[in-house]
């Protein structure tokens, strides 16, 4: 079998053999998963490779790019400064964001934009390539720009412009950028391997992610032909590649929604807090009630984007039948173009992340981190 390297309490084997398994019939090419239960990390395992003439090893290090995985991170900013006083989910979006207030969005709530309810899924002007680093010219453009539905009445995935929403509001109250401010407030005190705007220090050790058939188009799988319809017009504009992660321009420039780069080790460590309901690793980061408000319905309904039923809490989606990830009520995730994933269980006091290289089509995850997470499960059994 592949090579697993790191380490995991005993109880869970099972969990290192998948991804052993997992690597050994191809479907991965590197990878890594952790786990954390009442603020312990229990499973921290890696393995495969980085390239894929398989001359370089995943390492203890790796990171790679883990798009929308990146969103967990704004939801976390985000109720660190509700938690504090200083943000108000109910609030207009206005009060903070005056400009914001243009073509019907004077009532757009700050819950909107956690929630892909602000009717904001994409823009009205083209941006691609390096227009998407330009944080004036894409916020600018969202400010001016009407909703494509009602917003608070349905959700639809805003797969690119949800980080900037929320990163504004961020900037608007702090006075620093989200990666800034996640950086400081964050992933700093719980040390915590993970970028939103990757230093070029770091460049030698993030990997290469490995595009799918067919998949360099984000809106591949999505199945949408109409032109005018709002998954195509979504994914049109801010257009992205997933070569375009291969670029340092992407790398260096701050997108909330979609350029985070780390592994499975710091997203597991970054979503404890959250997790065992405020704090973990000697980290306060929020209280039990803001931690608790996470798992209360605010949303459900078919997403006019990705065409499924969803249910969202603040910002993640709510474990349901639909989509069953944990045997406990009280859980959440989300995940990444390609793979990536990111589940908090707060009954069980528990986080878990799956992070890799290879790609694979679809934005609504895959077999991998779903036969991983219920791997876990069993062992906890």
């Amino acid at each position: 079998m592949a090579d697993i390297h790191g380490f995991c309490d005993d109880k869970f084997a099972p969990v290192r053999d998948e991804l052993a398994r997992s690597i050994d019939e191809g479907q991965d090419l590197g990878a890594s998963f952790a786990v954390t239960i009442d603020g312990e990390m229990v499973v921290d395992i890696w393995g495969g490779h980085v390239d894929e003439q398989k001359t370089q090893p995943w390492q203890l290090d790796t990171i790679v790019n883990v798009y929308s995985s990146t969103k967990t991170m704004s939801f976390l900013c985000a109720l660190v400064l509700a938690d504090r006083g200083q943000l108000d989910f109910d609030a207009n979006v206005a009060d903070y964001w005056p400009e914001f207030a243009q073509n019907g969005k004077e009532q757009v709530k700050v819950w909107h934009f956690m929630n892909h309810a602000a009717g904001l899924s994409g823009l009205d002007v083209p941006m691609a390539g390096e227009d998407n680093y330009d944080w004036d010219k894409v916020v600018n453009a969202l400010a001016a720009q009407a909703p494509w539905w009602e917003p608070g009445t349905a959700t639809g995935y805003h797969a690119m412009t949800q980080g900037y929403l929320i990163g504004e509001l961020v900037r608007r109250i702090t006075g620093k950028s989200l990666g800034r401010f996640f950086q400081d407030e964050i992933a700093g005190p719980l040390q915590a391997d993970f970028f939103i705007g990757l230093p070029t220090s770091e460049f030698r050790r993030t990997g290469k992610l490995v595009v799918a058939d067919q998949g360099n188009d984000l809106a591949a799988g999505l199945g949408a032909t109409e032109d005018d319809s709002i998954p195509v017009r979504t994914f049109a504009s801010p257009y992205v590649k997933a070569t375009d992660s291969w670029t340092d321009g992407w790398r260096q420039a701050e997108i909330p929604a979609a350029n985070g780069h780390g592994n499975a080790r710091a997203i597991a460590t970054l979503q404890a807090p959250l997790a065992c309901k405020g704090s973990a690793f000697g980290v306060d980061l929020m209280s039990k009630q803001t931690a608790e408000s996470v798992m209360q319905e605010r949303i459900s309904g078919q997403d006019l984007v990705l065409g499924v039923p969803l249910t969202f809490g603040l910002g993640f989606g709510l474990n349901s039948q639909i989509m069953p990830l944990s045997p406990n009520k009280n859980a959440c995730f989300w995940g990444g173009w390609g793979g990536s994933s990111v589940l908090v269980d707060q009954d069980a006091a528990l986080s878990a992340s799956f992070v890799m290289n290879r790609m694979f089509p679809g934005l609504l995850g895959d077999r991998r981190s779903y036969t991983l997470v219920q791997t876990m499960y069993q062992c906890l059994k």
